[in-house]
C-alpha cells in the first residue's frame, strides 16, 4: 500500500469528463443519466483501508442526501493486479456493506485519468449543471481509525444545494495510490 494524497487537476468551474461505465447492478451509467443532481463522485475499491473506513460515512452522504444529491463510487484499480478490486468483488463488497449509491466499475482507467484522481477515497463534488464545485475530502478523519471531527463534504453538499459556491480551500483526500496497469504507466 502506498500512502496517496489526492492532486488538482480539474479547476472548480471544470466540467466533469463524461463517463460511460457498468455498475454493479450490470447495466451501463453515463454522466448523463445524472443530470440535473449535485454529483457526489468518489474514487475508490474495495480492500483499501482508507477507503473502507469511509464505507459508512458515503452510505449515510447517500442516504441524508438522496433525492437531491446522486452519489456514485467509481473503481478503477487494476484487477488482475488486485483480484479484491474485481468486478464481481465490487458486487460482493456493495452486498455486504449494503451500498445505497452507484457503484461503477472503470476497466480501462481511463476515467480516473481524465478527472486527475491518484488515490482512494478521492472525492468530487459537481454543482447540478456537473461543474467542479469542489475536490477535497470526506472528513478529517484521515488517519486509519481516526474519528471525525469536521464532516467536510456533507458542509460542501450543503453550501451547493443552497446555491452557494464552497468556499473551503482544497483539501485533499488520503489514502492508498490507485492501482494502475503496468502499461499505462
Amino acid at each position: 500500500m502506498v500512502l496517496t494524497e489526492s492532486g488538482q487537476q480539474l479547476a472548480i468551474g471544470d466540467k466533469a469528463p463524461a463517463f460511460a461505465l457498468k455498475g454493479i447492478d450490470g447495466k451501463l451509467h453515463t454522466l448523463d443519466e445524472y443530470r440535473g443532481k449535485v454529483l457526489l463522485i468518489i474514487f475508490m475499491c474495495n480492500h483499501c483501508p482508507y477507503v473502507r473506513q469511509k464505507f459508512t460515512t458515503i452510505n449515510e452522504l447517500a442516504k441524508r442526501f438522496s433525492g437531491d444529491v446522486a452519489v456514485v463510487g467509481i473503481n478503477s484499480n487494476d484487477a488482475d493486479a488486485y483480484p479484491e478490486d474485481s468486478y464481481e468483488a465490487m458486487q460482493a463488497t456493495a452486498r455486504e456493506e449494503g451500498f445505497v449509491f452507484d457503484y461503477l466499475y472503470d476497466a480501462t482507467q481511463e476515467v480516473a485519468r481524465s478527472y486527475g484522481a491518484t488515490c482512494t477515497p478521492d472525492p468530487f463534488l459537481f454543482t447540478a449543471d456537473h461543474r467542479l464545485a469542489w475536490h477535497g475530502r470526506l472528513d478529517d478523519a484521515l488517519q486509519l481509525h481516526a474519528k471525525p471531527t469536521k464532516q467536510d463534504m456533507a458542509e460542501a453538499i450543503e453550501t451547493v444545494l443552497a446555491g452557494r459556491a464552497v468556499a473551503k480551500p482544497f483539501l485533499p483526500s488520503i489514502g492508498c495510490n490507485i492501482k494502475w496497469k503496468t502499461e499505462h504507466l
